[in-house]
């Protein structure tokens, strides 16, 4: 019974990973470092390797399983994929009629969960101080980086793919707002929409690709650098704030520097400003009551979520 609730529980937290991929500019990486399972899933995936493989081929398939944590990975891809099918359609309702207080639930629960993951970092000196600026840095640059046209490629569908799922598991970064960037991202679209079977087996190839490689490379940081990674993780995740500031018009503001112009795609505004410029209300109670709810949920994601492991689950 035990086993089962664990399960379920990973479920639901792959459920909620996927509710926050659907969101642009919310990463499901940042709900699993909320949740506790980030290392558990880098590792997870990284496993998935030559010599796991090897096991499959000598010891069959149930040590294969349990050596690459079938159960684990099952249990959170099933959650992702339900949640992806079940409420994109309602988050983008909601995000279309009710932006201002999805962006401010949003809002509070990312500043909440950066805070939280400070707070139990083993110590927290220079190194973690200067991972955390480079992080924040990194997601504010890709913001205003310029959107890239390519052709429609197989070869740059494939490495698209990669990038894109490498900043999926990212804390702070969205894999579809890097697909935006590629300029790729109306071809995926197309290819899902018309079954161009051709197209997303490459894409998906690349995602697998970069799946596994990358997640070998953040795991091998986390066993030898963790406090320092997790520092810069925590600057990506400050860093997408940005992203999703409930208040914010459509007018894109240049900003000049060193003679490089740089387009920001939205202006970020104060309430009272968002009213003069847009003529909308700002919802102030109801937006500062949402990012508290925000607070509240990575309380109880915490609160329900941090259970120990189930031995040889």
């Amino acid at each position: 019974m035990k086993k089962i609730k664990h399960w379920l529980l990973i479920f639901l937290k792959g459920a909620v990973m996927g509710a926050a991929d659907i969101v642009p500019g919310i990463s499901g990486g940042t709900v699993a470092l909320i949740t506790g399972i980030y290392t558990e899933l880098l590792e997870s995936i990284s496993s998935i390797n030559l010599h796991s493989l090897k096991v499959l081929k000598a010891q069959g398939f149930f040590k294969f399983w349990e050596k690459v944590n079938g159960n684990f990975l099952l249990s959170l891809f099933c959650g992702i994929l339900f949640s992806v099918v079940s409420f994109s359609h309602v988050i983008n309702y909601l995000l279309a009629t009710e932006s201002i207080l999805i962006w401010s639930f949003f809002f509070g629960l990312i500043l909440a969960s950066a805070g939280y993951i400070i707070r139990h970092l083993p110590y927290f000196c220079y190194k973690e101080s200067i991972g955390l600026l480079v992080g924040v840095v990194v997601v504010v640059a890709i913001s205003v980086v310029p959107k890239m046209y390519v052709p429609d490629d197989l070869f740059i569908l494939f490495w698209g793919g990669a990038i894109a799922v490498c900043a999926m598991i990212l804390p702070g970064i969205s894999g579809s707002f890097i697909l935006l960037l590629l300029g790729i991202y109306p071809i995926v679209i197309s290819a899902i929409s018309q079954l161009q079977w051709s197209v997303l087996l490459i894409f998906i190839s690349g995602c697998i690709f970069g799946l596994l490689v990358f997640s070998r490379m953040l795991s091998a940081l986390l066993r030898a650098y963790y406090s320092v990674t997790m520092a810069t993780l925590v600057g990506f995740v400050l860093g997408s704030l940005i992203v999703v500031w409930p208040w914010r018009d459509a007018v894109g503001v240049t900003l000049t520097y060193a003679g490089i112009e740089f387009i920001w795609p939205h202006r970020l505004l104060i309430p009272v400003d968002f009213l003069a410029a847009t003529g909308q209300d700002p919802q102030s109670f109801s937006a500062f009551s949402c990012m508290m709810l925000g607070l509240v949920a990575v309380m109880a994601l915490d609160f329900f979520g941090r259970q120990p492991k189930i031995p040889g689950g």
